[in-house]
């Protein structure tokens, strides 16, 4: 497990506790704990967007729909929503990440970069709806 699946996780927690109801200061909260406040891992943007993309969407249980994250359009974002839907038709795809990605991005070579973390972790803990 990476330190994004737990962030991720750690973040949904935080918001279902009441700690926060915003996913960006979850986020934040989870990151600084994690990997320090202000250090590189606690601002790396690829899961933090994919975090916030799965939010914005309505995909995480109890998280309304919303406008979290800074950019109109994420790239982060829309991988991590087209990695639900085939995850939800293949839930294989779960247990191997490399290939998931690959789908995502239709074989284009772009390197990973935690964003199926993210998705793995919330959808493993069923924080994703329906």
């Amino acid at each position: 497990m990476s330190k994004y699946d737990q962030a991720a996780n750690k973040a949904v927690e935080l918001i279902y506790q009441g700690v926060t109801n915003s996913p960006v200061e979850a986020w934040d909260i989870a990151t600084s704990e994690l990997f320090g406040k202000g250090t590189w891992g606690q601002k790396k943007g690829c899961p933090k967007n994919a975090f916030l993309g799965l939010c914005e969407e309505g995909c995480i249980e109890g998280i309304p729909k919303g406008l979290y994250n800074t950019r109109r359009k994420s790239k982060n974002k829309d991988y991590a929503i087209k990695a639900v839907k085939l995850i939800k038709v293949q839930p294989n795809l779960l247990e191997d990440i490399k290939e998931l990605w690959n789908k995502v991005t239709n074989n284009s070579g772009i390197s990973h970069n935690h964003q199926m973390d993210v998705v793995k972790a919330v959808y493993k803990k069923n924080y994703i709806q329906g």
